[in-house]
């Protein structure tokens, strides 16, 4: 997944006035406002009810639907072998919001503070904050991209890293 590539489906989510968020790898990368690796997929947050529009939109230019792992996370995948790694999010009045997780009594949870603005070949794009970042990547076992992630992170922003 490119740049361009992430670009391009921003632009399309914008134009259904769909509410997104960039996450993972992609997501750090906005936040540092500069690419630092390579990318297999992009994840993004979305607004649990807008879902339809999101899917649709998608559909269009050519993605479809191969892992269902609802209400947690979907994906879609194009026919070059692109993916979308779909992360539904259901909101409270205060902005703050929860995803599905394996363990239901334990649900994601997004603090309103974590929606932020990063930057991705100079263009402004909706991401998760640094704090939500470092807050996604602990409890597993780290791969090389995880640890250069939170490298980014501290390098950038100075933060704590659990590894």
């Amino acid at each position: 997944m490119t740049a361009d590539d992430v670009l391009f489906v921003l632009a399309l989510l914008r134009r259904t006035k769909a509410d997104f968020w960039i996450g993972g790898g992609w997501g750090i990368d906005a936040l540092v406002g500069e690419q630092t690796r390579d990318h297999r997929d992009l994840d993004l947050m979305h607004r649990q009810e807008q879902e339809d529009v999101v899917v649709a939109a998608l559909r269009e230019v050519g993605f479809v639907e191969t892992l269902n792992a609802r209400p947690i996370r979907f994906v879609v995948t194009a026919p070059d072998g692109r993916e979308i790694d779909l992360h539904p999010l259901v909101f409270a009045a205060d902005g703050s919001a929860v995803q599905a997780s394996p363990e239901p009594e334990h649900p994601f949870t997004y603090a309103s503070s974590c929606f932020v603005t990063g930057t991705l070949h100079g263009t402004s794009v909706p991401c998760l904050s640094a704090e939500q970042q470092v807050y996604f990547h602990q409890g597993y076992e780290p791969s090389e991209r995880d640890r250069h992630d939170m490298a980014q992170l501290r390098r950038v922003f100075g933060v704590a890293t659990h590894f």
